[in-house]
């Protein structure tokens, strides 16, 4: 038989891990391609790529489904386990789980509904190639797998300590090219060594104004006192600009607070941190690059 698509190893994939044991794809590749009855050549069938099976992909891609979903959890890199939500979706005994089943899930609507909100409301999550062009199809598979690996990055921070957090922060304001030569372009304080500060940066490399950081890395939504908070420390070192990162979001108190005072406070939500350690190469590599050619209309000109 030809290898599913990804959306029909949903449910295979979740019954392979109601024991509650934890689980890896390699570990569950195996039987679940025996649910299938797929053949030792669909097993090895490459993807065009030659960096990994077809099979194993599609896998991959239901595992970050049901993770998204909240039916699995997620206990550290590669390794997770089913869910109290995902025991109650099997109780049911569902003949089938589909992607329009999935968006009755909070996580999942939220995991879908980034890139909309981007894109505009109401547009496809998915490319659909009978509809689109291959120039938009392509696009859109871009932004779904750097969709996946913001989150992938989100959750890499979260499994680390804060000290590591405020690292990553100092090493994309330097990616950003905020910074000169040396120590003193930039620096972490160190723990406890300057209240309601955890680094400090040039803005450029003459070191003419300096950027003041802080790195929250929370769950919750960041409020408007921590942000005060971070203002009051601006004003006893006289500074006129700093930089909040988290890895959630502000509330809307924080967002007009910030907007409304004179120093200048940029807040960067989670979202927008992935994004940015993406456009610039902290915390990831690349891994495949397409050249897509056009004609060369001048070749053809006879002279």
């Amino acid at each position: 038989m030809p290898i599913p698509p990804f959306h029909e190893m949903l449910l295979p994939l979740l019954r392979r891990s109601a024991d509650g044991k934890e689980w890896t794809v390699a570990a569950l590749r195996g039987p679940i391609a025996d649910d299938f009855g797929l053949s030792d050549a669909e097993r090895q069938e490459l993807l065009p790529s030659n960096t990994q099976t077809r099979f194993v992909n599609r896998l991959c891609w239901a595992k970050i489904y049901l993770e998204r979903a909240g039916l699995i959890d997620r206990v550290r890199r590669g390794v997770f386990t089913i869910s109290d939500a995902g025991r109650e979706v099997l109780a049911g005994n569902p003949s089938s789980i589909t992607l329009a089943y999935l968006e009755r899930f909070e996580s999942f609507r939220k995991f879908r509904q980034s890139r909309q909100s981007e894109d505009g409301a109401g547009e496809a999550a998915e490319p659909q190639p009978a509809l689109e062009t291959p120039d938009a199809v392509l696009e859109k598979a871009h932004e779904a797998l750097n969709d996946e690996l913001a989150a992938q990055l989100l959750d890499e921070i979260a499994d680390r300590t804060p000290a590591f957090f405020e690292k990553v922060v100092l090493d994309l304001m330097r990616a950003m090219g905020y910074g000169g030569w040396g120590d003193a372009a930039g620096r972490l304080t160190g723990k406890g060594a300057d209240e309601g500060i955890d680094g400090i940066i040039h803005e450029d490399r003459l070191g003419l104004d300096t950027i003041y950081l802080q790195a929250k890395r929370w769950k919750d939504p960041v409020g408007r006192p921590e942000i005060h908070k971070f203002v009051g420390a601006l004003h006893g070192r006289r500074a006129r600009k700093g930089v909040f990162v988290t890895t959630s979001t502000y509330t809307s108190e924080a967002v007009d607070y910030a907007d409304q005072i004179d120093t200048k406070i940029v807040l960067v939500d989670g979202r927008t941190l992935a994004r940015l350690m993406i456009l610039h190469d902290v915390g990831c590599t690349p891994a495949q690059t397409f050249v897509v050619k056009k004609l060369d209309s001048d070749y053809f000109i006879e002279e």
